[in-house]
């Protein structure tokens, strides 16, 4: 098998598993005991550097970031349907609200949470309130980021904002809980939680 995904279901790689049910393609998973420290271990080094989780090896190909992950799935694997065409002007929202979770609502919502100091100009994501306010005006128009149409951005957004929520590290504001159940009722998304809370539950981590 081609794909390879390298997952623990309590790590960033539990919403990778979503966007490879989302993309269809044939996959198999590399246990990872991040719990035992398995992803300092020199193999996986090898791959990542960074010593963390997911990632993403499909033949001669490594790649790491869960949102770098799903852009290299939705166009590699469900061109037109999970990401727009390169001369598509839909590309620019789908570009823009993948690298917004990463480049701005981890940052800001863990610079909250740990009431992190800092000069907002100075920082790529900028203040607190204009974040939420700018996540809903991207959730206004919906059901979607790409409005009626479902692409692979919803999946890293709303798999960030699913994870906030759930963590307390946002504020459950009526568009982001609406947005999430709508995520939450995905085919994709319900077997890739079946599998994730399968394997945590072998792995003694289920309740």
């Amino acid at each position: 098998m081609s794909i390879v995904l390298y997952h623990h279901p309590y790590s960033r790689a539990a919403n990778v598993l979503w966007m490879l049910e989302e993309t269809g393609v044939p996959y198999a998973l590399h246990p990872v005991d991040i719990m035992k420290g398995a992803q300092k271990a020199p193999d996986i080094l090898a791959l990542n550097p960074m010593g963390k989780l997911p990632i993403l090896v499909d033949g001669s190909v490594v790649v790491t970031e869960s949102a770098a992950i799903g852009l290299y799935l939705a166009d590699c694997y469900a061109p037109g349907r999970l990401a727009p065409a390169l001369d598509d002007p839909a590309r620019a929202s789908f570009l823009r609200w993948s690298f917004f979770a990463p480049s701005v609502i981890e940052p800001g919502a863990m610079a909250h949470a740990s009431g992190w100091n800092f000069r907002p100009a100075a920082a790529g994501f900028g203040t607190y309130e204009d974040m939420l306010a700018t996540m809903e005006a991207a959730l206004a128009h919906g059901p979607w980021l790409l409005d009626a149409r479902f692409t692979m951005a919803d999946v890293i957004f709303g798999g960030t904002l699913r994870y906030m929520l759930q963590f307390n590290m946002l504020e459950p504001r009526p568009l982001y809980t609406a947005y999430v159940q709508r995520l939450d009722e995905r085919p994709a998304y319900q077997r890739a939680n079946a599998k994730n809370t399968a394997i945590a539950r072998e792995l003694g981590l289920g309740h």
